[in-house]
């Protein structure tokens, strides 16, 4: 528990304050600046959830930290034929890069496999956009574990890998916004941006499976995912989740896809409804859509 209360190595817990305080401050100005026309600012009962699943994430990710952290270690310490030097700043600076990279892997997976997406999927459930929604965070962060398991066996040491996501979910915090437009084209070019982030929160056609970035937008360009924000989004899922519950918002997915497996006699369908695309459905004729169903 000593490492929990660590600010090193637990960045995100001292942070916490910042957030309700930029909270406060995007509140207030929506209350006494200008609003350009379509934002929609808060909702009372959408920022209680969004705040509940927030807590609920520090619970999960603490014991995800807890599991994981046992097998990074044994990787380590047991497989990994070197170790590199975690008091250089070159170091630092790879193992951000190299985790950014590895978050855009396990975010486009989670978007791309149903299985993930209904894990992911209550991040998006909100139909606001704003600092609250960053903090609607998922229960489940266990594709993660696969996307940081080779880490350890290239000598990171086990316990810089949180505190680099750390880091990195801190920067994401401030990019759900709708209060800032457009920041300087370099700006934009290289780092995910508020605008860049409210494409990847959109339900428009154009705008599906977009900016996967974490902190840089490089590379959604890179692997062609990129889109730039051409109108104002229509946040939330194709299929809207009427509810402010957070226990069905974390887990509904979960439920319905459980119901779709156990719908069908074929064990190709059933595969499909687990690793197929959202929106996957068997057709007649025993091939599959991806409906891109959200």
């Amino acid at each position: 528990m000593g490492s929990f209360w660590d600010p090193l190595q637990n960045p995100t817990l001292y942070a916490a304050p910042f957030f309700l305080l930029f909270i406060g401050v995007e509140l207030a100005a929506y209350r006494f600046l200008e609003t350009d026309e379509g934002e929609r600012g808060y909702d009372a009962r959408d920022a209680r959830a969004s705040l509940l699943m927030g807590l609920g994430s520090v619970v999960f990710l603490t014991a995800f930290k807890l599991a994981t952290l046992v097998v990074f270690v044994a990787v380590s310490v047991h497989l990994a034929p070197w170790h590199l030097p975690t008091d250089t700043w070159w170091y630092w600076l790879l193992l951000m890069v190299a985790i950014d990279l590895a978050y855009y892997g396990n975010h486009r997976f989670v978007h791309r496999v149903r299985i993930g997406w209904a894990a992911h999927q209550a991040h998006h459930s909100s139909e606001f956009f704003n600092f609250t929604t960053a903090l609607r965070q998922k229960w489940n962060p266990w594709s993660e574990f696969f996307f940081w398991l080779p880490f350890p066996l290239l000598g990171f040491a086990p316990w810089t890998l949180y505190v680099a996501f750390s880091f990195n979910l801190i920067y994401q915090f401030f990019v759900h916004t709708e209060r800032i437009d457009r920041l300087p084209r370099p700006v934009e070019y290289v780092l995910n941006t508020p605008s860049h982030h409210r494409v990847h929160h959109g339900s428009d056609p154009l705008y599906l499976d977009r900016n996967y970035a974490g902190i840089l937008i490089v590379w959604d360009r890179m692997f062609g995912t990129f889109q730039p924000e051409v109108h104002r989004p229509t946040y939330g899922l194709l299929k809207v989740v009427d509810t402010y519950n957070p226990l069905r918002l974390e887990y509904g997915e979960y439920v319905q896809m459980v119901r779709d497996v156990r719908s069908t006699p074929r064990w190709r369908d059933k595969l499909g409804y687990v690793f197929a695309p959202p929106g996957w459905k068997p057709t007649t004729t025993g091939d599959a859509a991806d409906a891109s169903v959200r």
